[in-house]
């Protein structure tokens, strides 16, 4: 059996201070992911076009991350190479001290499989199957998972275990949805536009319950939004443009969810 990916030496950066909802807090800085000079371009016909541009981007234990740009800037992009989801054209990725660029899709289906979870706008429940079972999909192959029950009490819908997406709203649906990629206890969450399908107050709602696992679980988070007010949660905020890290910068403090507004 072939490793799960190579390994290189990290970089221990030291002691980052987060400023957390009510009071800072120090992690380590040694990076969970980071991406270095990440180039990505995609073959459209006889075009090419360039989707990210030399990104240089880390993520660390326990932070809030806000990703943030208009659509087409290259945050799902990046989003998708620090998840193994997609690879880049040129650059590398580091999990820790392991370089997963040059992973084979069975080595990345490993790194997903064991220490990622992905929310994504849609919720892609599987219609046939209750809020429980849905989650059990994931808790059936992780290694060390919580109880279905419990990842779903955890986002507030603990009386809502055996109803199907259909009997849900979209914000319970997309609560399923991240029950499902905490359930199996992955060191990083990344979450594309979670509040994008929603309206202001359910959106806000998504929200708490994300705050809520990156400060009780102590789970690297990212979100992706085109939605600045949302930035004001985060530990960080990385500002993208056409491809390019334009800006990033450490709120003093974070914004409760609950007082976000757009």
């Amino acid at each position: 059996m072939p490793p799960p990916f190579l390994n290189i030496s990290g970089v221990d950066m030291g002691d980052v201070i987060l400023a957390g909802a009510t009071a800072p807090r120090r992690v380590s800085q040694t990076a969970v992911l980071q991406a270095h000079a990440i180039t990505k371009v995609y073959r459209m016909g006889e075009v090419d076009v360039q989707a990210l541009r030399g990104v240089d981007a880390a993520l660390y234990p326990g932070e809030l991350v806000v990703l943030l740009g208009a659509s087409g800037s290259g945050k799902s992009t990046l989003l998708n190479i620090l998840g193994g989801l997609d690879t880049p054209s040129e650059g590398r990725v580091f999990y820790r001290d392991q370089e997963i660029t040059e992973a084979d899709s069975w080595e990345l289906t490993r790194y997903r499989r064991d220490h990622v979870g992905f929310v994504f706008q849609f919720y892609n429940l599987i219609p046939s199957l209750t809020a429980r079972e849905n989650v059990a999909l994931v808790t059936d192959i992780a290694e060390n998972p919580l109880d279905p029950a419990e990842a779903l009490s955890m986002v507030g819908l603990g009386d809502r275990l055996d109803h199907f997406p259909a009997q849900l709203s979209g914000g319970e649906q997309q609560r399923v949805a991240i029950a499902r990629a905490i359930a199996k206890q992955p060191e990083v969450l990344l979450c594309d536009e979670p509040t994008g399908a929603l309206d202001y107050r359910t959106g806000v709602r998504v929200l708490e319950v994300i705050e809520r696992v990156n400060a009780e679980l102590g789970t690297t988070t990212a979100i992706i939004t085109h939605n600045a007010p949302i930035a004001s949660m985060a530990d960080r905020v990385i500002t993208l443009q056409d491809g390019r890290v334009v800006d990033e910068r450490r709120n003093v403090s974070r914004a409760k969810a609950s007082d976000v507004q757009w």
